[in-house]
């Protein structure tokens, strides 16, 4: 039995939209909320009572695109999310999970893209991976010490290579055979059968494989046709589970057929997400365009489509050149295909040719691109030249009399890893928020938690977004009532997903948040913390810090966080959270 709890004078958010907040009373008793009351409960004697006048209490958030695939394996407490009030997580996300492959070949397909160290997640995969597929892969997921509740995508990636094998599956103009397009049909089904939400999948170029066997090798699916998907695709309609995707962010012409995808006019809907809906500095008309596809996909052609973004500035910080974001134009390419030898990388840069094109792509204007490729919004924040710290690189070669690239090219041939930078690439504006955050057919849920481990960190961004409608409702122009914000963070997504959590009522299990409005300004969206993954060898990577804002957090109706610390043997000793199942997914057969 689980200790009783009683939550007493705290406003409570249901995560219904259009259900009013009230103060009122909370009582848990065996991990489920037994009661929301008005006037205090009568309750056994023993119960632990917490004092919530004054602060908000909530659903847990849900954050639906991570890659915590590896790092659930090491460190099952997923601390740099639960900290933030997050207690239901996806994995699998853009094709790549950790299911089918061996651990060589799982490794390369996250390790590069997803920037998770390669030295890291391989011994540990050699290490744990007993399970060859999707049951045992939920298996293993039952029995660790899990601090929030899990649920799951299969990859594309993870299908295609296991069937095809790695080296075929990757190679350009390379068909599944009809044998092992049933094949994979029918790992997906077990995938299915298993729990899973649904399929992941990728068609950005930018993605790309790690290892010495198969290096700058786009992932599998990117080399799928569409005509190849097709039986898995009727397999998510017939068993309405979800299709995840990434467009190709170069052309982005094939978002339409993401959202095509999820019309039903004359089949059964297909419930699509794709990532991402933003504001992007390099292109202003991408965020309106792709919104009024989204609801035409929708409303005309009865589709289930949406797109998913995070609900601040999208804020990057590199090392040198190893940035995915070089991946979108030749040069760049070449610059990242060559990162395991330096001396013939730097050699390229100094080829007078080279940098003609290097720096002819970094200015051109009309390309379609995510990274607005503008050096005077890249600014330095490490250097061994502590004089060049604080400056960003445009007003640097103006000094010195350089063209940018040239200066940009000296200083990677100069310290190559050693000089750290930081630019926003979108979401900057915030009178774009009201758009973002009030779009229908958006979820509220994109970090990437899990991976860049040192290029962005996003665990926060349910608190970024509550900060933001709350002051807007200070200053007398929301964006939303906060029961909404609330609901988009929570219910909308659990109900989306098929989730059983993301609501506080009676006969829930008692995951929720308890929020300490006063302290909101604590969140930043201009700035990162450092810490070490103890798990991950002592690995620093990027975190977010906003102690006092989260009062305690219950996942199963037992504390797993309070006052800025986590419970004696969290993540290591106590199982707390469930492997969540969707309820829309239908049975096999």
């Amino acid at each position: 039995m689980k200790p009783a709890l009683l939550i007493q004078n705290g406003l409570i958010f249901s995560g219904k939209a259009e259900e009013k907040a009230e103060v009122m009373h909370i009582f848990i008793e065996n991990g489920v909320v037994k009661s929301i009351s008005r006037e205090l409960p009568q309750v056994p004697d023993g119960t632990q009572i917490i004092e919530a006048a004054g602060k908000w209490v909530m659903p847990g958030f849900i954050d639906s695109h991570t890659h915590y695939d590896a790092e659930i394996i090491a460190s099952p407490g997923l601390k740099e999310s639960a900290r933030h009030g997050v207690t239901t997580v996806i994995l699998g996300s853009c094709s790549v999970s950790a299911i089918y492959n061996n651990p060589e070949n799982t490794s390369d397909c996250f390790t590069r893209v997803e920037a998770i160290p390669r030295e890291i997640m391989l011994p540990l995969l050699e290490k744990e991976k007993s399970w060859q597929n999707a049951r045992e892969w939920v298996d293993y997921l039952e029995k660790l010490p899990l601090g929030v509740n899990v649920s799951s995508f299969v990859g594309h990636s993870d299908l295609r290579s296991r069937v095809m094998g790695m080296e075929r599956s990757v190679k350009d103009r390379e068909k599944a055979t009809p044998e092992e397009e049933k094949e994979m049909d029918r790992l997906l089904n077990e995938a299915l059968d298993a729990g899973l939400l649904g399929l992941s999948t990728m068609d950005n170029p930018w993605d790309k494989l790690d290892g010495d066997k198969f290096w700058s090798k786009k992932t599998p699916s990117y080399y799928a046709s569409w005509k190849e998907r097709k039986p898995l695709l009727r397999t998510l309609r017939r068993r309405k589970a979800i299709l995840q995707g990434a467009p190709n962010l170069v052309t982005r012409v094939n978002a339409l057929r993401y959202m095509a995808a999820s019309t039903g006019l004359f089949r059964p809907t297909l419930k699509t997400t794709m990532i991402a809906l933003m504001d992007l500095m390099a292109d202003r008309y991408i965020f309106g365009a792709v919104s009024l596809a989204a609801r035409i996909a929708n409303l005309l052609f009865k589709g289930d489509f949406r797109m998913q973004s995070p609900p601040a500035p999208f804020t990057v910080y590199y090392d040198g050149v190893d940035s995915v974001m070089f991946e979108e134009f030749p040069s760049g390419q070449a610059l990242r295909h060559l990162a395991k030898n330096l001396d013939q990388r730097n050699e390229l840069i100094t080829d007078p040719q080279f940098r003609k094109e290097f720096k002819a792509e970094m200015r051109k204007k009309f390309a379609p691109k995510v990274w607005h490729r503008d050096l005077s919004k890249a600014i330095i924040l490490k250097c061994p030249d502590s004089s060049l710290i604080g400056r960003n690189f445009y007003e640097i070669a103006e000094e010195k009399g350089q063209n940018p690239g040239d200066l940009f090219l000296d200083l990677i041939v100069q310290y190559d890893k050693k000089i750290r930078w930081t630019t926003t690439i979108a979401n900057d504006r915030k009178e774009k928020y009201p758009s973002i955050y009030n779009h229908p057919s958006n979820l509220i849920s994109f970090s990437d938690a899990g991976a860049h481990l040192g290029n962005m960190a996003f665990y926060n961004f349910p608190l970024q977004m509550i900060k933001n409608v709350q002051e807007s409702i200070q200053k007398g122009n929301p964006i939303m009532s906060m029961e909404r914000c609330i609901w988009r963070l929570t219910g909308e997504q659990a109900d989306w997903f098929g989730l059983d959590c993301g609501y506080l009522q009676a006969g829930k299990a008692a995951d929720l948040v308890i929020l300490d409005p006063k302290y909101l300004d604590q969140v930043r969206d201009d700035e990162v913390s450092e810490d070490a993954v103890a798990e991950f060898d002592g690995y620093v990577r990027l975190v977010n810090r906003n102690p006092e804002v989260i009062s305690q957090v219950l996942v199963g109706g037992e504390m797993i966080y309070e006052k800025g610390e986590f419970v004696a043997g969290y993540g290591k000793e106590k199982k707390f959270g469930r492997f969540l199942r969707s309820s829309e997914v239908l049975v096999a057969g």
